[in-house]
């Protein structure tokens, strides 16, 4: 029977056994358009128990993988030609202001199956340059449809510094780490980059890096520093005359000046960037709005935030912009969080819960807000509980500047008034806000104003 099948179906069977997932039922014509009976040849798979259906994919079990399973990717034929396959099909121009733009969210069910062939060809490869230029489209598409952490960062940072598309690569991973909220690698990678950029005397990408860089400044709670190597970026790009990376560039410093306390000044830079792109860039006008509802929330101006948050979900729900969601309807949930309009702040948090799909860091910045809302309606119990979840995530991904926030939380619910007191069953919370000898001293201290004191 598998004789009958032809001479395509023991490469097809090698295919199926590289990749940790099988391949997508869906991807066939695409995948193989050359085997003209490639679905008889899969269905006589699956009668022969070679293969079987899982979650969409073909796929087999492991003993079969292991023995199936090319030794050499580089000598099959039929892998190759898939690899360049996929290789294409990522180098796509990304715009969220197109249309087509969702048809790229591919990525987010195969992308255990292409970090496995990069991490393949980057290792027997290496000194392809395809090879690294599809490692970088990779980022890109995870950036923008499932926000994690890849393995191929020892082998990035590896690369010779005077490899042509190392920047780029390390700029990519630079923005894997900020969309993980672990800020300060971030930062590591983007002074790595800049320094390259500038060797290479390139200002358009020295202005790009500076751009992030100033943006990694601001979470990390040094707006003044970060509004010097903004004002550096537009510069630049004000000498390029480049209008939509100067928007770009106006939105970022908006945020520095507003988390500066400068607002007059933030409203300013956001103002201007709303007129700079050119028509049809809903994106860069979404954001623009974005930071003004939060500059306006910030000057107590709840009617103006509220409106240009509007228009933010306006653009955003007809584009499906996830991020763009999420984060406005956080916006919303801090305003009227404000406002003690409790209600209002839950039904903002559970909707950006719901733009969360792919990004389990995003999931826990929700939690952590929802926690604040628990707590602002003293209800302690729940606050600690969402506090603690949240911590957990943001431990997971190295999210420091986040986790300071959690533990912070967490010592403020702990020390309410209406909380029942540091008994055994807190010790879990006391274990991760404070170190062993804090603790040890609050025990001996239970009960007496001596701790009353401390706390404060």
């Amino acid at each position: 029977m598998f004789q009958q099948l032809g001479p395509d179906a023991r490469a097809l069977l090698s295919v199926v056994a590289f990749f940790p997932q099988g391949v997508d039922e869906d991807n066939l014509d695409w995948l193989f358009p050359t085997i003209s009976n490639r679905t008889d040849i899969f269905d006589g798979f699956c009668v022969l128990s070679l293969t079987h259906w899982s979650n969409g994919f073909i796929t087999m079990l492991a003993p079969l993988r292991d023995y199936l399973s090319p030794k050499d990717p580089r000598l099959s034929t039929l892998l190759c030609t898939t690899k360049e396959r996929y290789f294409t099909r990522m180098s796509v121009h990304l715009d969220p202001n197109h249309p087509d733009f969702i048809k790229s969210r591919w990525i987010t069910s195969e992308d255990v199956n292409v970090e496995h062939l990069l991490d393949v060809f980057t290792t027997i490869d290496a000194d392809s340059d395809g090879v690294w230029d599809a490692c970088v489209n990779f980022m890109t598409l995870l950036i923008w449809h499932k926000k994690r952490l890849i393995i191929l960062k020892p082998k990035i940072e590896r690369l010779p510094d005077d490899h042509r598309l190392k920047p780029d690569c390390l700029f990519e991973l630079s923005r894997l780490f900020c969309w993980v909220g672990n800020q300060m690698e971030r930062t590591r990678l983007l002074t790595h980059t800049l320094k390259l950029w500038r060797e290479r005397e390139d200002d358009y990408e020295v202005a790009r890096t500076l751009r992030h860089l100033c943006d990694a400044n601001r979470l990390r709670g040094l707006p003044k520093e970060g509004i010097q190597l903004g004002k550096e970026a537009l510069g630049i790009y004000e000498r390029l005359n480049d209008t939509m990376e100067q928007a770009q560039c106006l939105i970022k410093l908006a945020w520095l000046l507003h988390s500066d306390k400068q607002l007059d000044a933030a409203e300013e830079a956001a103002s201007r960037a709303i007129n700079l792109p050119e028509k049809g860039d809903h994106y860069l006008v979404s954001r623009s709005h974005r930071i003004l509802g939060i500059i306006y929330r910030s000057k107590g101006e709840a009617e103006k935030a509220i409106h240009h948050s509007e228009v933010v979900l306006g653009i955003a729900t007809s584009f499906n912009w996830h991020d763009e969601l999420f984060g406005v309807h956080c916006d919303l949930a801090e305003l009227f969080l404000g406002e003690a309009r409790f209600d209002d702040a839950h039904t903002h948090i559970e909707r950006a819960k719901s733009h969360t799909a792919n990004s389990a860091y995003s999931l826990g910045r929700a939690m952590y807000l929802e926690a604040r809302v628990w707590y602002k309606q003293h209800r302690l119990e729940e606050a600690k509980a969402e506090a603690l979840r949240a911590a957990d995530v943001f431990e997971k991904f190295g999210a420091a500047e986040d986790m300071e926030n959690c533990r912070k939380l967490l010592w403020t619910i702990q020390s309410s008034p209406a909380a029942s007191g540091y008994s055994g069953s807190n010790c879990e919370f006391l274990q991760m806000v404070l170190p062993p000898a804090c603790i040890n001293s609050l025990f001996q201290a239970r009960g007496t104003k001596r701790l009353r004191r401390w706390s404060h």
